[in-house]
């Protein structure tokens, strides 16, 4: 018996630790929610479509590029936005761990991704919006939510 409940909140413990691949529709729900759907002008169609193209909406995404490594829904770099710890002179401009951008709450993902577009270039910051949705019907990404 201890053991089944030894086994059983292991594995809760696990789930809790890893992400989440979310629904389009998921995400434009918690983008109206939280105020992203229009913060700084930009839609929840493009939220959706640069979550699309940056971790096919998976918030366990990360992606190293050598000097510093993007994490989580957004890809949030390192150098500039969260620190993991590894990457030199990290600017942590979110004062996030890079590591909290991981799991499936993504609440502090969307803080850091309102931070980021607080700069001048924006949403451009992010290369898959400028090369996937920008200036683009992005329509397909809220049908049917």
């Amino acid at each position: 018996m201890k053991l089944t409940v030894f086994v059983g909140l292991l594995i809760g413990l696990i789930g809790l630790a890893q992400g989440k691949v979310y629904s389009k529709c998921e995400l434009f729900r918690i983008f109206k929610q939280t105020g992203l759907a229009g913060y700084h002008g930009y839609s929840a169609a493009d939220w959706i479509c640069l979550a699309r193209y940056e971790s096919n909406y998976n918030t366990a995404a990360v992606n190293d590029n050598g000097p510093s490594s993007d994490y989580g829904i957004f890809q949030i770099n390192s150098k500039w936005w969260c620190n993991d710890g590894k990457t030199s002179g990290s600017k942590n401009a979110c004062r996030i761990s890079c590591q909290s951008l991981l799991n499936d709450k993504i609440y502090d993902d969307i803080e850091c991704a309102k931070r980021v577009v607080r700069d001048p270039d924006g949403i451009s910051a992010w290369v898959a919006w400028r090369n996937h949705c920008k200036g683009k019907d992005l329509s397909q990404f809220t049908a049917g939510c």
